[in-house]
């Protein structure tokens, strides 16, 4: 990958050898509405799946892992989804799209709208902007909210309702989990309740470990660093707020860390 791009995080030495299951993933932090950092970060990707020959001649496809909350706070949500969905048709990637919270907030939106008007004041005004949807006012009253969710529903591709209703919970490869906030330590990964892996910090963030697997996980992000320990890898960056979005690309050799600017 492009050197510009490519930094490199001191990761505690593993108690022992960590396995993909021969999968070459690539796992892709918070995009939140930001199109423009998601183009740059798939450019990145299809360079070094090229430099590679993944997926060329009978190879395995290469594993692309998004960790949700590609909706909201970032201008162009619409487009975010819309990129996915076209990647879902290329078929160039075995394609793992997790559910964040915000995927969760917006679909509740879509059920009950004066229940989780919430939604519109941490990024869900941003998204109905993104498809031509005047937010209605705070406190505005159950007929506008639901004026707002039918326009939204009008403006919004079946295509992306459905993407959105199909997402997953958690992705299990070789040792590592992927989530979109985090799991209960206490707890089987078999038997983790959605709620958390959508929504957990406190708990997760503050505990050293070990888990069932190596964690790898966005939703919690302290700045444009990536979070990197023995028993978890935290890629969300504030790609909204900082305009870093982090990639890590994971292989039986081991981690590399890359990441694009806006």
């Amino acid at each position: 990958m492009s050197q510009a791009a490519v930094i490199t995080v001191e990761r505690p030495a593993p108690p022992r050898a960590l396995s993909t299951d021969g999968e070459v993933i690539y796992a892709v932090g918070d995009i939140h509405g930001r199109y423009d950092l998601l183009k740059k970060a798939l450019a990145q990707i299809a360079v070094d799946c090229g430099d590679e020959g993944l997926g060329e001649g009978g190879r395995r496809l290469p594993m692309l892992i998004l960790l949700g909350d590609y909706i909201d706070r970032g201008p162009d949500s619409a487009k975010v989804l819309q990129a996915l969905v076209w990647l879902k048709r290329r078929g160039e990637f075995a394609l793992r799209l997790l559910k964040g919270n915000h995927e969760q907030a917006l679909l509740a939106f879509l059920e009950d709208p004066e229940a989780h008007e919430d939604w519109l004041g941490y990024g869900g005004a941003e998204t109905l902007a993104s498809y031509g949807v005047t937010p209605p006012a705070r406190g505005a009253g159950a007929p506008a909210l639901g004026r707002a969710r039918d326009a939204l529903l009008d403006q919004m591709p079946a295509s992306h309702l459905q993407l959105l209703e199909e997402l997953e919970p958690m992705v299990l490869v070789g040792d590592y989990a992927f989530v979109h906030a985090g799991v209960r330590p206490d707890r089987p990964l078999a038997y983790q309740a959605e709620n958390d892996l959508l929504w957990i910090r406190r708990g997760f963030i503050d505990a050293s470990g070990p888990f069932e697997r190596v964690i790898v996980h966005g939703h919690t992000w302290l700045s444009e660093q990536p979070q990197v320990t023995e028993h978890r890898i935290g890629l969300d960056t504030g790609a909204y707020a900082t305009g870093v979005l982090t990639v890590a690309r994971l292989d039986q050799e081991g981690m590399r860390l890359v990441q694009v600017r806006g």
